[in-house]
């Protein structure tokens, strides 16, 4: 068996101090070292097949990156992620940032002093700028909508296309007005504004007579962290605003957590789910295939997602090039399906 390279043998190589080559590697005080150098020690321990002696012994560590755990969409893509990596002898870690980038960019700072060996985002980086930058020392992958311009490998849901789809198949029903009920639609939300423009573009292309009245509950980044029934409130509160409006005969939810709160709120009403209110969601959570729940939704292979996530990232990390900048960033799709069950069908009769 061949000498284990050592510190000194990359400082020699690179021709710095030992010292220098330990900061390097431990993502420390990088602003003093200029780029080149980083990229030669970094390059020579890749090739030398550099460990610590303190991990030689333990699996390789990872970060995941969520918005939160409450929804049962990010913590199916945790599982497909989960899965791949300990096969791999990876260890992912999960920090949740409740949709706040001061804190998602405090996330990012840290983990770049750690030089965790990879980092998935289940999310677009709400740090753009930040998370691009890690990029060059750290592989970043992201799970989340088409963005042309992110810079980084994503595995991507088409937001806008399932949005389509649900409206298609409502006004294939015969629902001329719908409602579009989501918890905070922004710039960070880029998934909920794409999933409602979606909607709307199919109408006005099919049903140009009918409507798409949106619905939104603003939640701070407070509300976030302190109530796991966040979504489920959300959807019973719209669920009872929407009601108000006696055009509406099919509802769609932001997503399926959201879509339970909604189906609650409408029971708790009176309301009959499909014979009063036909009503869809996104995301295909497991609970949506429950006989007493039965929701129509959107399916986007979720733990599929978690598992390509991680291969993307697995190959950055294990085949990094010494010019990261000419690294091809890869994008990944998969095609969305609608999964039909009980709670749709032909819309009640209604005022036009």
């Amino acid at each position: 068996m061949g000498k284990k390279t050592t510190l000194k043998d990359i400082a020699e190589e690179v021709g710095v101090s030992a010292a220098s080559v330990s900061m390097i590697l431990n993502g420390k005080d990088l602003s003093r070292f200029t780029p080149e150098t980083v990229e030669r020690v970094l390059g020579c321990a890749k090739r030398c097949q550099y460990a610590p002696p303190s991990s030689r012994n333990r699996l390789k560590e990872i970060a995941v990156i969520s918005p939160s755990v409450n929804n049962a969409y990010h913590t199916t893509i945790i599982m497909g992620i989960d899965r791949a990596a300990l096969a791999s002898g990876y260890l992912a870690h999960v920090y949740n940032t409740y949709w706040n980038p001061h804190v998602e960019l405090q996330i990012l700072n840290m983990l770049a002093k750690q030089r965790v060996s990879g980092i998935i985002y289940l999310m677009n980086p709400l740090q753009k700028e930040r998370a691009c930058e890690i990029d060059r020392q750290i592989p970043v992958v992201a799970v989340g909508d088409i963005v042309s311009d992110l810079g980084i490998n994503t595995v991507d849901v088409n937001n806008f296309k399932s949005g389509e789809m649900v409206a298609e198949y409502l006004i294939g029903l015969g629902h001329r007005h719908i409602a579009y009920l989501t918890t905070s639609l922004n710039e960070h939300h880029i998934s909920r504004v794409r999933r409602c423009e979606g909607l709307r573009s199919a109408y006005a292309r099919l049903c140009p007579l009918g409507s798409v009245t949106v619905y939104c509950k603003d939640n701070s980044y407070e509300q976030e962290i302190r109530s796991a029934e966040i979504e489920l409130d959300s959807g019973r509160a719209l669920a009872q605003e929407c009601v108000q409006n006696p055009k509406i005969t099919g509802i769609v939810a932001i997503n399926d957590m959201v879509g339970y709160g909604v189906l609650d709120g409408l029971l708790e009403k009176g309301y009959r789910v499909p014979e009063d209110y036909s009503l869809c969601g996104f995301d295909n959570a497991f609970p949506s295939a429950f006989h007493r729940i039965g929701l129509t939704t959107v399916d986007h292979s979720t733990e599929e997602h978690g598992a390509s996530a991680f291969h993307l990232l697995k190959d950055r990390m294990e085949n990094r090039s010494e010019k990261p900048a000419a690294y091809p960033i890869t994008r990944l799709e998969y095609r969305s399906r609608l999964i039909i069950r009980d709670s749709t069908g032909a819309p009640r009769r209604t005022e036009t």
